[in-house]
């Protein structure tokens, strides 16, 4: 099998990814489609960091609509990312995929707290990293999450998993019109609001000249061709 294109990634999923067809909640054969792909990138020697968001459960956001504070809302949305992150670890290890859970917000019983030596240290073993409750601050979506532990992580690509097939200049579900990009640097990004990920996000990952790849989970397989080298979704870098 020929060398993986990159060493070590993070891979950012979104929680509304974990849930299949349905609305909410986890469907487990979902991910274990994932998961299996997950296994498969392991077994090529890539080390892999993941990041799950937690809006199939909680969208912290939502809660201001119903008389949460941010704050309290953006917390419940952290405590979401971990039981999805229990959830996949628990479908990796099915398929013998050695895991750890690192939390930003410490809770013994369930996962061992972030510490980045650590973190990399697992790596370094071939372990599938799980970064769960997001910074462990309000008002920080999952997305500056994954822009954070890449660079710390010493990432070579943040890839950013969703259900369209790369960036577009418009929404792709509603105009037929709407032209999909292969390639675009940072500063396009942020000036056009493109709506990749937000914008602290992107700019710390411009800040650390770390590339963000935007690619369709839903398509079976496109991990692996990635890590392969084919040419997939819309790659983010320079300026």
């Amino acid at each position: 099998m020929a060398e993986p294109v990159y060493k070590r990634i993070l891979l950012k999923l979104s929680g509304e990814a974990l849930q299949g067809q349905d609305e909410g909640g986890i469907d487990f054969d979902t991910v274990g489609r994932f998961s299996d792909e997950i296994a498969q990138a392991v077994a090529m020697g890539v080390e892999i960091g993941l990041v799950v968001g937690g809006g199939n459960i909680f969208r912290g956001a939502e809660g201001a609509g119903t008389g949460l504070d941010r704050p309290t809302g953006d917390y419940m949305g952290m405590l979401a990312t971990v039981i999805n992150a229990l959830a996949v670890q628990a479908s990796l290890e099915a398929r013998g995929v050695a895991t750890r859970v690192l939390t930003a917000i410490e809770m013994p019983p369930v996962a061992e707290p972030y510490i980045r030596r650590r973190a990399t240290r697992h790596l370094e073993k071939g372990r599938v990293v799980i970064f769960a409750a997001g910074t462990g601050n309000p008002f920080f979506t999952t997305d500056t999450a994954a822009a954070l532990r890449a660079n710390e992580m010493g990432a070579e690509v943040l890839m950013k998993a969703t259900k369209v097939d790369g960036i577009y200049d418009k929404d792709p579900n509603i105009h037929n019109d709407a032209k999909r990009f292969d390639q675009l640097d940072y500063t396009r990004v942020l000036s056009e609001d493109l709506r990749v990920m937000d914008a602290t996000a992107v700019s710390l990952c411009r800040e650390n000249a770390l590339p963000i790849l935007v690619f369709d989970l839903t398509t079976p397989g496109n991990i692996i061709r990635i890590l392969q080298g084919e040419s997939i979704g819309t790659l983010v870098q320079g300026d």
